[in-house]
């Protein structure tokens, strides 16, 4: 090969390497909670209607309550023998 294709694959695979190793050193965690926070607080939602944006953060954020309290009733279930 000549020259000139071996610098692109050369390049090309380090930006390859480079973005693997970032997307690694994220934590699993982390990403989790932003995503979790992006969807509770309805950042993919329409910004120009308040309203809606509002209700959607209002629904999620008592959806999310509502199954934290089931998962904490059904772990003190199973604990007491339930």
């Amino acid at each position: 090969m000549n020259q000139p294709d071996d610098d692109r694959q050369a390049e090309e695979s380090r930006r390859i390497l480079d973005r693997v190793s970032h997307e690694a050193d994220s934590s699993l965690l982390a990403r989790a909670s932003a995503g979790l926070r992006d969807h509770v607080t309805a950042k993919d939602g329409e910004a120009e209607d308040r309203i809606d944006r509002l209700g959607t953060r209002i629904g999620r954020s008592l959806g999310l309550i509502l199954t934290a309290a089931l998962f904490i009733w059904l772990v003190v279930f199973l604990i007491r023998g339930g």
